[in-house]
């Protein structure tokens, strides 16, 4: 039976080695807009994990580079899915589409999401995938560069991508060539679920630095891009089209998190002279960057400027330690990542333990987070304070 009316449910079909981003942020951007997402992977069962790539395009040479992402916890076993109780499917790319393509059980269920024509959105490798179930014959469809030949072959009208921004939609289907178009990419699949977005008229700016954590900028930036929203990047001492390096920060089984490199995250808008009274809401991203933005004092009076205009300011994992440098949390509720507890305490705010991991807060116009695995609730609840929503007809 399919979900009921003005609910959503889709599959995310998953693999190691799919890319980074291209699992994560369509995972959690859909469930903050309200959408019950099944991440599965052939031969696993819920809880077990999916080993992530980051692949970055590699100056200078032919082709991208691979390094280690996050590890994925599928959060369903492929073997229960019942395709018709969901309203539509996801495939990431990265490597994982390799071995799957060649997954009887895997075409099988594909080809099933076809028959139904529900909606199906695939993402640069993934369209390996759809040629191997023979759903691109004669359906317009792009993907990463590479994949020309194989999906030509497999009877695609192929749709050179002019940037990797570029998204193409024939009937059901909605192929994407990199993460970078995921603001469209996701978008196009809410609509094609039957979503209608309302209020995204807002422009947020997000506070980075070097070695912020990979998910807690990207996760929430371009779920934010998906409504419709102006976003914004700023780092101090950087301009416009910069970059910052980030950090995978991972829960492998040790005191603390491990840290690996993340992808490189494009700054949108100088930091000097900016102008805070132009944007709605501030988001701040952990990692361990806001160590040393929270000695910076043009980072002080920008947080201090949206606090006392009571605009929408969301901070998560170590980001607090910002807020707290800036004195804006006395008297406030606030979590973070536990670690950065006697911050938040000796600030004067009143500690919300954050258990389990995902949970968010929200106190006034401060939504605070402790971790990535909670963006879900924290982009829903800064959606809630911009007066963003998205329904489902």
């Amino acid at each position: 039976m399919a979900t009921s009316k003005g609910e959503r449910r889709v599959v995310l079909l998953c693999g190691d080695y799919m890319e980074d981003h291209e699992a994560m942020v369509p995972f959690q951007a859909l469930q903050a807009y309200g959408v019950a997402v099944d991440a599965v992977c052939p031969g696993k069962k819920a809880g077990d994990v999916c080993r992530t790539c980051i692949q970055e395009p590699s100056p200078g040479h032919q082709t991208y580079s691979e390094t280690r992402g996050h590890n994925f916890t599928v959060n369903a076993t492929f073997d229960d899915i019942d395709f018709s109780k969901y309203d539509g499917l996801v495939i990431p790319g990265g490597r994982a589409p390799e071995y799957l393509a060649v997954n009887e059980s895997v075409l099988e269920l594909v080809r099933k999401f076809a028959d139904a024509k529900k909606p199906i959105a695939s993402i640069c490798h993934g369209q390996l995938v759809l040629a191997a179930a023979g759903l691109v014959k004669g359906r317009k469809c792009t993907a990463f560069p590479s994949l020309r030949p194989v999906l030509v072959a497999a009877g695609a009208h192929w749709v050179e991508p002019e940037t990797r921004l570029v998204c193409v939609v024939d009937g059901n289907m909605i192929t994407g060539v990199t993460y970078k178009g995921h603001p469209k990419f996701i978008r196009l699949f809410v609509k094609a679920l039957g979503g209608n977005i309302t209020g995204a008229d807002k422009r947020i700016l997000f506070l980075c630095g070097d070695l912020m954590e990979d998910y807690e900028v990207i996760v929430p930036f371009q779920s934010l891009q998906a409504l419709g929203c102006h976003v914004d990047a700023v780092c101090p001492k950087k301009k416009a089209g910069d970059t910052c390096i980030t950090a995978v920060h991972d829960f492998e089984g040790d005191q603390t998190y491990s840290e690996k490199p993340g992808h490189t995250f494009f700054l949108t808008t100088n930091f000097e002279g900016l102008d805070s009274s132009s944007y709605d809401a501030l988001v701040i991203p952990g990692g361990r960057a806001p160590k040393y933005l929270a000695l910076d004092q043009t980072v002080i009076a920008l947080v201090q400027q949206f606090m006392e205009a009571r605009k929408p300011l969301a901070s998560i994992c170590q980001g607090q330690q910002v807020l707290a440098a800036a004195d804006v949390l006395k008297g406030r509720k606030c979590t973070a990542y536990p670690a950065v507890k006697l911050n938040v305490v000796l600030s004067g705010a009143t500690w919300l333990e954050p258990e389990p991991i995902h949970r968010c807060f929200t106190d006034g116009n401060l939504v605070t987070g402790a971790a990535w695995p909670g963006h879900p609730e924290f982009i829903s609840q800064l959606m809630v304070l911009l007066g963003v929503q998205v329904t489902f007809l």
